[in-house]
């Protein structure tokens, strides 16, 4: 534990009354707020703040944490798959869960404006009946909130559509270590004068500033929607698939997604989840959306025909009903959830050129030689992140260390990132040299102690232990 002050009952009071009914103490209900989604990383916190406005965030950090040298721990919806959500030692709980306001929708332009706390759901639906949906798509947007979205640079299941946050969202309300409301809440696509100062907290995990509120591009919601589920016998063929969907569909291809026979076999254990076609060796989850139902349609037949002619697909069914479409997103979306009733799980996020994409899965099964109880692997091939998932049937040290740093050196040696869309929180955080130089880091660290000289945001996260 860093030298950060405890809490007194002092402090209790001034939370109190700033906060009234909303700072919280009672050990039951910080329970789930101590622990992360995947009941791997425990804090042991003692309280919880509830603010409702970026003022009252301000008044916590200038007024109080930063002068008292009380550590905070920024959290939304406490999805994160790092432990960067929760507290490590007995840090502060920042909840943005009460700041759910949406402050305005602007229907001609499509940028969205509201607090940090809404959940991806909530805005998603809000923004359907106004002929909108958001640019991002998660497993846990039923829980996931849009400043932790911001906070981690979620990529999600549409990036290759849409692109990631670092070019969707336009603007960001952000309270720094110190109370100051730094207001960039810009609802402009082009603003060019001096630096991009958001794009500095996209991706940031609560360690610069705590998001507040956020103003986003929001695309317009596609007429024709249609979901295809494939079968490959090679990852080959299903990178080879990928060409053929890029060059026959264009503009009409939202997502491309892949999972491997051992994630449909724990999806059919676990969740009772059935596989739609025939036993393959992969599956691909690709969906189209464009304007033109009849137009998207003779396009996706197209495809279809030319890859099955061409040997490249062996099996494969299309949805276009919204029942059905979820079903087939299913297999994809709760791989995770199936995971968790699997044993104890070694996760992990990497960003690989394609080609590579599965041979680190494969590598993986043979440097293991065995000792887990399955490895397996999916993600987002339209850009190059695969998910590596090793589980056992609890917590294995052994296990473990035959993992990292193998998995690391593996990724690095063929240049790819140590984390692809998850961030680095607590787990990840001594593995940023994999990816980035030591002046990289040092500027990291330099970038950290200008912005929260004392260390008390989101401390023992992201950054090297040395930083």
């Amino acid at each position: 534990r860093l030298p950060f002050s405890r809490v007194t009952e002092e402090d209790l009071a001034f939370f109190r009354s700033v906060l009234p009914g909303r700072a919280v103490t009672d050990p039951d209900l910080l329970e789930s707020s101590n622990q992360d989604w995947l009941k791997s990383v425990r804090g042991s916190s003692e309280l919880l703040l509830r603010p409702r406005t970026s003022e009252e965030v301000s008044q916590i950090l200038k007024r109080y944490c930063n002068h008292r040298n009380l550590a905070v721990n920024p959290q939304g919806g406490n999805t994160g798959l790092v432990g960067g959500s929760v507290p490590v030692h007995d840090e502060i709980i920042l909840s943005t869960a009460l700041m759910k306001d949406i402050r305005s929708f602007d229907s001609v332009s499509g940028i969205l404006t509201c607090q940090a706390g809404c959940v991806l759901e909530d805005l998603s639906l809000y923004l359907e009946d106004r002929d909108h949906i958001m640019p991002l798509d998660l497993g846990a947007k039923g829980s996931c909130h849009i400043g932790g979205n911001v906070a981690t640079n979620a990529g999600g299941l549409r990036l290759l559509r849409y692109g990631s946050l670092h070019g969707t969202v336009l603007g960001l309300e952000v309270v720094l270590a110190d109370g100051r409301v730094l207001d960039c809440l810009a609802t402009l696509r082009k603003d060019n004068t001096g630096y991009d100062l958001k794009q500095l907290f996209i991706g940031s995990e609560g360690t610069l500033g705590v998001i507040t509120a956020v103003s986003i591009l929001c695309p317009r919601k596609p007429r024709s929607v249609k979901v295809a589920f494939l079968g490959c016998d090679t990852f080959e063929q299903l990178l080879k698939t990928f060409q053929l969907c890029r060059a026959m569909l264009g503009e009409i291809l939202s997502a491309y997604e892949f999972l491997d026979s051992e994630c449909m076999r724990l999806l059919n254990t676990h969740l009772q989840l059935s596989n739609p076609i025939r036993d393959c060796r992969f599956y691909i989850v690709m969906e189209t959306s464009g304007s033109d139902p009849t137009h998207d349609e003779e396009k996706l037949h197209s495809f279809l025909e030319a890859a099955v002619t061409s040997s490249l697909v062996t099996e494969g069914t299309v949805a276009t009903e919204d029942s059905k479409i979820k079903a087939l997103w299913a297999l994809r979306e709760r791989i995770t959830e199936a995971l968790t009733h699997h044993g104890y799980t070694y996760k992990y996020d990497v960003s690989l050129p394609v080609e590579q994409l599965y041979q680190l899965v494969t590598d993986m099964r043979g440097h293991l030689q065995g000792r887990a109880k399955s490895v397996v692997g999916y993600g987002h091939v339209g850009d190059g992140n695969l998910h590596l998932n090793i589980s056992s049937q609890a917590k294995d040290p052994a296990l473990l260390a035959a993992i990292e740093p193998f998995v690391y050196e593996w990724t690095a040696r063929h240049r790819g990132s140590v984390s692809a869309e998850h961030g680095l929180g607590l787990k990840k955080r001594n593995y940023i040299y994999y990816s980035k130089s030591s002046q990289a880091v040092a500027l990291m660290g330099q970038l950290k102690a200008l912005l929260d000289p004392k260390g008390i945001l989101n401390p023992y996260k992201t950054l090297p232990d040395e930083q």
